[in-house]
């Protein structure tokens, strides 16, 4: 069975270390997203990861790989606080409302889920900028975060910053309900640790299967929120509302067209959800024994 259910940390050290944990996360992983979005916004044939990083390197400089990093920093703290914190408050709450006499799959999904519809209102204009930072046809228009917000509030006003919510809702939903639904039952699977390495390989283990099958479940979700957000209001809007852009995307271009950037984005988010887990619990842990003295 999983180990035993600790007491929640109080919100501000939950915050801080999802804070940690997310900025980990990222600064090892984020080359891999920025060649997810330039494969995603692409309607011909792959150049692969390799050969992507290749040709920006050599088109666009090696900093480029790095494109678009400050929106998803800023944000790290509090989509990170918030995907841990909500769902650690969602399962107290699901547990009274429900009759839950303890964490179940079930209620692992559920909290999951819930807590990445909550995640998602907080990003979406972060994922936003990062995104029209990233796509190789604005290369130029933009100098920096502020003035991709500027530009886009100007041509575009406020709202835009919030185009894609919905698609962004159903990423989040679907992504963290298979995320922390898996994490429980791998840790059901796996032996009880026995020591603190066997529990962070514990960690480790868990939180890269729930990346990998998350990731599975949310890439065609992933494909039409990056294509409603590049879409900067010249021309005919071809991409709006996620399920009909699916289909379309679809019948268009073909199924596995859904999946387009999986690759990367797996490599990223597979073990990305394992560094995640790792270090959240680890920060988690070091804040109980030193500083609350548990």
């Amino acid at each position: 069975m999983p180990e035993a259910v600790q007491k929640p940390l109080p919100f501000g050290f939950q915050f801080l270390a999802g804070a940690i944990a997310g900025v980990s996360e990222i600064l090892i992983m984020y080359p891999l997203d920025v060649v997810k979005t330039r494969a995603q916004l692409s309607t011909g044939t792959s150049t692969g990861i390799i050969g992507t990083m290749t040709s920006m390197i050599k088109t666009e400089g090696p900093g480029s790989l790095y494109r678009g990093i400050l929106p998803p920093i800023m944000v790290e703290a509090p989509k990170r606080a918030t995907k841990f914190a909500a769902n650690e408050q969602y399962t107290t709450i699901y547990k009274k409302l429900f009759g839950f006499e303890k964490i179940t799959q079930t209620l692992s999904i559920m909290t999951g889920v819930s807590a990445g519809v909550t995640e998602a209102v907080i990003i979406v204009p972060f994922e936003l900028v990062k995104v029209r930072m990233q796509d190789k046809a604005n290369l130029g228009k933009y100098n920096g975060t502020a003035d991709t917000i500027r530009k886009i509030v100007a041509a575009e006003g406020t709202l835009a910053l919030f185009n894609g919510l919905e698609a962004t809702m159903w990423r989040h939903a679907v992504w963290n309900g298979a995320y922390f639904g898996l994490i429980f039952k791998v840790k059901d699977l796996m032996p009880k640790p026995k020591d603190p390495n066997q529990q962070r390989l514990t960690n480790f283990a868990a939180g890269t299967v729930g990346g990998i099958v998350a990731t599975a479940f949310n890439t065609p979700f992933d494909v039409v929120k990056t294509r409603i957000q590049s879409y900067n209001g010249v021309g005919v809007r071809k991409y709006n509302w996620t399920v009909p852009s699916v289909a379309l995307v679809a019948r268009e271009e073909g199924f596995a067209s859904l999946y387009r950037g999986f690759l990367p984005k797996v490599l990223r988010l597979g073990p990305g959800g394992g560094i995640l887990l790792v270090v959240f619990e680890t920060v988690s842990n070091f804040i109980r024994k030193n500083i609350l003295k548990e």
